[in-house]
C-alpha cells in the first residue's frame, strides 16, 4: 500500500527553508498540521507567521494492522508496549523499513527543491513521528552528505535505543567520535535492510550526524515515559549529536503534546539560532 500524499503549507513569501514534520500514531499529516500550526508563540503568532519563508511538509503514514489496538489504523510501524520497548521488536522492522525509506526519499526531494541546501531543511516530529525521524536521521549516511538545519522531536522515543546504548558502552570499547557515529549509523540500516539490500561497509559520509537536535517531553505525559525521551538524547549526545533538552509539565492532551506557548517559542529559537549558523 502507498503512502498518502503529504499534506503541505507552502510559503508566505519567497522559499528558504522546510520543515518535514511526523505525525504521532493514529493521527495523520493533515490533522498534526492543523494543530501545529494553530499553536502560537508567547508573541501571539503561529510558527507560519514567525517564518514566512518556511515550507511544511507533514507526510502521513500508510495504515497498519496495530498489535495493541487490534485494528488497521495510520501508523509509521506496529509496536506491542510503549510500557516495555523491547517487547516484541521484531513487529516494528517491517514498518520502520518502509517508513524511513519513504521519509528520507522525502528528504531528499525538499533538499533538491532549495538547490541541495540540506542545512535549510529540519526533519522532526511527536511520538511515533519522532520515532521515525530519528531513525531517519542515523539512517541517512549514504544518502544525504551534510548536516540538516536540525532535528525537531516531541514526546517521543528512540526503538532499539537499549541495543544501541550496549553497543557503545560494551566493556573495553575505546572509540572515537567518528567510529561511534559509524558503529551506531550501521546498526540503524543492517536493522532495516532486507536479505537483498544489506548496505554497503563503503567509507560513506557521516556528516549528517552532525545535525543538531532539539528534544522536547512533557514530565506528566502519560502516553510515552520521560525516561524515553531522556534515552534517546542520551543516545545522540553518545555520537556526539548537540542536544538541547526541554522538559515541561501541563501541556494539552494531558501532557501528550508541546507546551505552549514557551514550547513553540523554544522552538522558535532553536530554529532562529541554528539559521544564523
Amino acid at each position: 500500500m502507498a503512502f498518502p500524499p503529504p499534506k503541505i503549507q507552502d510559503p508566505r513569501t519567497e522559499h528558504t527553508h522546510t520543515a518535514i514534520l511526523l505525525h504521532g500514531r493514529g493521527s495523520d499529516g493533515p490533522e498534526f498540521a492543523e494543530d501545529f500550526l494553530s499553536s502560537i508563540t508567547s508573541q501571539q503568532k503561529s510558527l507560519t507567521e514567525s517564518l514566512p519563508n518556511w515550507r511544511w511538509v507533514f507526510p502521513s503514514s500508510r495504515t497498519r494492522h496495530s498489535t495493541v489496538f487490534k485494528e488497521e489504523m495510520c501508523t509509521w510501524f506496529d509496536a506491542s508496549s510503549l510500557d516495555d520497548i523491547q517487547k516484541d521488536q521484531e513487529l516494528q522492522i517491517e514498518g520502520l523499513r518502509e517508513s524511513v525509506h519513504y521519509i528520507l526519499n522525502t528528504l531528499e526531494a525538499e533538499i533538491k527543491l532549495l538547490d541541495g541546501r540540506s542545512d535549510r531543511v529540519f526533519l522532526g516530529g511527536i511520538s511515533q513521528g519522532m520515532a521515525i525521524s530519528l531513525w531517519a536521521l542515523l539512517c541517512a549516511p549514504g544518502r544525504i552528505t551534510a548536516p540538516l538545519g536540525g532535528l525537531l522531536g516531541f514526546c517521543g522515543w528512540l526503538p532499539f535505543a537499549h541495543q544501541v546504548e550496549h553497543l557503545v558502552r560494551r566493556p573495553g570499547a575505546q572509540l572515537d567520535s567518528i567510529h561511534r557515529k559509524r558503529l551506531v549509523s550501521e546498526f540503524f540500516r543492517d536493522t532495516i535492510a532486507d536479505s537483498t539490500s544489506r548496505p554497503e561497509r563503503d567509507a560513506y559520509d557521516l556528516s549528517v550526524l552532525n545535525t543538531p537536535a532539539f528534544l522536547s517531553h512533557g514530565l506528566d505525559d502519560p502516553h510515552v515515559s520521560i525516561t524515553l525521551g531522556r534515552q534517546a538524547a542520551r543516545v545522540l549526545q553518545e555520537i556526539d549529536i548537540q542536544v538541547e533538552v526541554q522538559e515541561f509539565t501541563g501541556a494539552d492532551a494531558d501532557g501528550h503534546w508541546i507546551k505552549e506557548p514557551e514550547g513553540f517559542d523554544h522552538i522558535l529559537r532553536f530554529i532562529e539560532r541554528h539559521c544564523e549558523q
